[in-house]
């Protein structure tokens, strides 16, 4: 970390790079991934041209290259390109190329095109990472005392894992007051985090989809009154590779994905967001709109698994922190309409409390469960809190030490069963739970 650093204060005092491989600053990271189409992102030190090529690992004589493009300080020296000529189903090796010259790692380069199974055969087994809540120490500007991010070896732990990709649950980075009242401080604090070495590799062969919780919005507990919010997002979609964004158009970072046959809604919890202080009107943590379509798309879907990604607690009974019972009539207007809708398939992925639980609601027989699974956190300070209010929680899955999770699914088209495992930082198993796509249904 020190040493990317000292290259950025170098070029800022002399305006020279020692080498062609120290230009860059962090990455490069694979993001979303289609049957045709793979979006590949680098930060460099300063402005350069930057260019990927790509093969299959299968025919290397087969070449293609991206569009070139000069990063600038403006856009924090980011290059987002798109991987247009591939196929389905296959498996690439990829080259990152800055002012012509191949920068060379010693870990490996990878992406892969979803596969073209509908029609044609059950689908793949699917394997994805989720946590939340990664902060990364900086002495200068962090708070004094002991410090608050550790255990940064995790990030070796689920690279090691080999999911398919991985979904951060927010507070990816920990904005400070330095950082949230200026674009540059944002620059600054996300280009930070992203250069953490451990995570290099991770972000090099893993996919990476992403949504935000108060930290990496702004500050702590920040609403909808947040004025830096469009700042926010401008940079949040600068340093993140989803395939869309604010797709309700109203601001905002909603925005889904599918993997094979499930399908991932990621949900805005910060823009439309009421202030927790502000009892004088309609309170909310979502706003209607974005639950209006949340619950049609949801209703459109088929996946057997639908996953709603939000950056906070959804099922927790206690109103507490910022979950969504210290909003209880939007949360009964949610739930409910996800029951009136009979939509089946649900399940809740969130972070924010600093600990891991999975919770689970079934008002009647007459409806299945519904399950939320918190995994937090990553890197950021760790507590062992019970939930002792939680009338849903299982008590055996809670983890109060920095964790991760591992999702599998995997079986036939109308038996898929999911497969959740947490892990420490070292990558040990600390408890798995299978949950069966039938069992989510209306009988």
């Amino acid at each position: 970390m020190k040493k990317k650093l000292l290259f950025v204060s170098l070029f800022l005092i002399t305006g020279y790079i020692t080498s062609a491989q120290d230009m860059v600053q962090s990455g490069p990271m694979v993001g979303y991934s289609t049957m045709r189409e793979v979006l590949l992102w680098v930060q460099t030190i300063k402005a350069a041209e930057v260019h990927f090529e790509y093969f299959e690992k299968e025919n290397t004589n087969q070449r293609f290259k991206t569009e070139k493009y000069t990063t600038e300080m403006q856009n924090g020296f980011v290059a987002k390109l798109i991987a247009n000529q591939v196929l389905p189903g296959k498996k690439y090796t990829y080259e990152v190329f800055v002012d012509g010259t191949k920068i060379e790692r010693d870990y490996p380069m990878e992406f892969e095109s979803q596969t073209l199974w509908q029609w044609r055969t059950d689908p793949p087994e699917v394997s994805f990472a989720i946590g939340s809540c990664n902060y990364v120490n900086e002495e200068q500007f962090d708070r004094p005392g002991k410090p608050y991010g550790s255990d940064f070896d995790i990030f070796k732990s689920i690279h090691k894992k080999r999911p398919d990709f991985m979904l951060w649950l927010g507070d990816n980075t920990y904005l400070r007051e330095v950082d949230w009242n200026s674009r540059t401080g944002f620059l600054h604090r996300y280009t930070h985090t992203r250069s953490l070495p451990e995570l290099q590799p991770l972000l090099a062969s893993t996919h990476h989809y992403a949504i935000w919780d108060d930290h990496d919005y702004g500050p702590n507990n920040a609403d909808n009154g947040f004025w830096g919010k469009e700042t926010a997002s401008e940079i949040f979609k600068l340093f993140w590779g989803n395939p869309n964004y604010d797709v309700i158009n109203q601001g905002g970072i909603t925005g889904t994905f599918q993997w094979a046959d499930l399908q991932f809604f990621l949900l805005d919890n910060r823009y439309f967001r009421t202030s927790n202080n502000n009892f004088t009107g309609k309170r909310e943590m979502l706003g209607k709109a974005q639950i209006d379509w949340l619950i049609n798309a949801l209703a459109s879907s088929n996946a057997p698994f639908k996953f709603v990604a939000v950056g906070g607690q959804v099922l927790n009974s206690e109103a507490m922190y910022e979950n969504y019972s210290i909003f209880p009539e939007e949360k009964q207007y949610f739930l409910d309409k996800i029951r009136e809708a009979k939509i089946e398939g649900v399940i809740f992925l969130d972070g924010d409390r600093h600990h891991t639980a999975l919770s689970r609601l079934q008002e009647s027989t007459s409806v299945y469960p519904l399950y939320d699974l918190t995994c937090s956190s990553l890197t950021a300070g760790s507590n062992n809190n019970r939930e002792k209010l939680n009338v849903y929680k299982l008590e055996e899955t809670i983890v109060g030490q920095h964790n991760f999770g591992i999702l599998n699914v995997s079986g036939p088209r109308k038996y898929r069963v999911l497969n959740i495992k947490i892990f420490d930082k070292n990558g040990k198993e600390l408890w798995s739970k299978d949950i069966k796509a039938t069992d989510l249904t209306y009988k």
